[in-house]
């Protein structure tokens, strides 16, 4: 079974940045798509960003400040998020996308921008 395990959440201060790793139990090589997203509370769980071959793809509020990057020799992929601000608070989660198996969600790391 495929697993997805998420680190580097805390506590920072508005302005400031943090570094979220997700590294893969499987080579990230067979995986189509790797992606963030988040979930705040009282509010849906929505995309931050997504990397697979080639390209990156970014929520329009992450524009610039969010770096989406892979590390295929660790089998991770990374987030780096710089200016955060308070509304970026939330449980960052992050996705695996399989062409030929169920895609996989890991267990949420929880990011917090207060002063």
């Amino acid at each position: 079974q495929v697993q997805l395990v998420e680190s580097g959440g805390g506590l920072v201060q508005p302005g400031g940045s943090l570094r979220l790793s997700c590294a893969a139990s499987v080579s990230i090589f067979s995986i189509y798509v790797m992606g963030w997203y988040r979930q705040a509370p009282g509010k849906q769980r929505e995309l931050v960003a997504t990397v697979s071959s080639g390209s990156t793809n970014y929520a329009d509020s992450v524009l610039g400040r969010f770096t989406i990057s892979r590390d295929n020799a660790k089998n991770t992929v990374y987030l780096q998020m710089n200016s955060l601000k308070p509304e970026d608070t939330a449980v960052y989660y992050c996705h695996a996308t399989f062409i030929s198996r169920p895609n996989v969600w890991g267990q949420g790391t929880q990011v917090t921008v207060s002063s």
